[in-house]
């Protein structure tokens, strides 16, 4: 199983070649891109990618079961390893719920592309124990793990919630390595000391993803350091200047990844 890190483009600037350019010679394997943020057509990013030797994982937020054939459609249309999504709301009821999540599912088999769904707060997987729920209820319902927002929704490092981690765990196709903490979804620097009981807990929960993901006998493993521009990077009151640097919080994180994992896959 080959560790593959993703570069979210989230927070840089520039012009898109110059972006590609330098995710590459950082030594990322792949972006992953909110394709609604760009003006370029699905053609325009395969060609680009192509040309840098990248891979390619989309996101988008899809709110409606009845926009989930459009929309995912058009994402697949991308060619990308993954599709990443921010699916529902956090107030559907149950039986909206499912019926977005059967719809996802239905579409997904026609598509022939991996479709995950985001652990996200606002979205249908907002907590552990709702989106265990789900799990249990849909049996091909595949995850992007980014438990730093279930921390900030628990206000806490939700230990109490070992059963409902462990099917997010076995479902998870996909990391968005962000750490969170009890008042927020992510941490000033990860690096920082202050913060290494929050690090080891979600590299616990990544570790275990991995072992899934290795016992499942799957070729890839992906990872995005998904740390995000302020206002999730913390900014000093009145200046907004950001207490750390964006590009080195992000590439710390994925060379902490190769160094936890590349020994065990390649």
């Amino acid at each position: 199983m080959k560790l593959r890190i993703f570069k979210a483009l989230w927070g840089m600037t520039g012009p898109v070649q110059e972006q590609l350019k330098q995710v590459k010679e950082a030594g990322y394997d792949g972006i992953e891109v909110w394709t609604a943020a760009f003006s370029l057509s699905s053609a325009e990013w395969i060609r680009l990618v192509e040309e840098y030797q990248l891979q390619l994982i989309v996101a988008a937020a899809i709110e409606d079961a009845d926009s989930l054939q459009r929309q995912l459609t058009e994402l697949a249309a991308f060619q990308p390893l993954k599709i990443n999504v921010q699916g529902g709301r956090d107030s559907m009821t149950w039986a909206e719920g499912c019926r977005f999540l059967e719809e996802a599912l239905r579409v997904e088999a026609t598509l022939g592309v991996p479709v995950l769904h985001e652990s996200h707060r606002g979205k249908l997987f907002f907590n552990p124990w709702t989106t265990a729920a789900y799990l249990r209820e849909l049996e091909g319902i595949k995850i992007t793990a980014d438990y730093s927002h279930w921390v900030n929704v628990c206000e806490r490092l939700p230990d109490d919630q070992a059963e409902a981690l462990m099917l997010a765990n076995q479902r998870a196709q996909h990391i968005h390595g962000r750490v969170g903490y009890a008042e927020g979804p992510q941490v000033p620097d990860p690096a920082a000391p202050e913060y290494a009981t929050e690090l080891a807990w979600h590299e616990q929960q990544w570790d275990q993803i991995h072992q899934q993901r290795a016992t499942a006998g799957e070729a890839t493993f992906t990872f995005t350091p998904e740390y995000g521009p302020p206002g999730y990077l913390h900014t000093l009151p009145y200046t907004h200047v950001p207490v750390a640097d964006l590009w080195t919080i992000c590439l710390w994180a994925a060379n902490r990844a190769r160094q936890r994992w590349n020994p065990a896959m390649e």
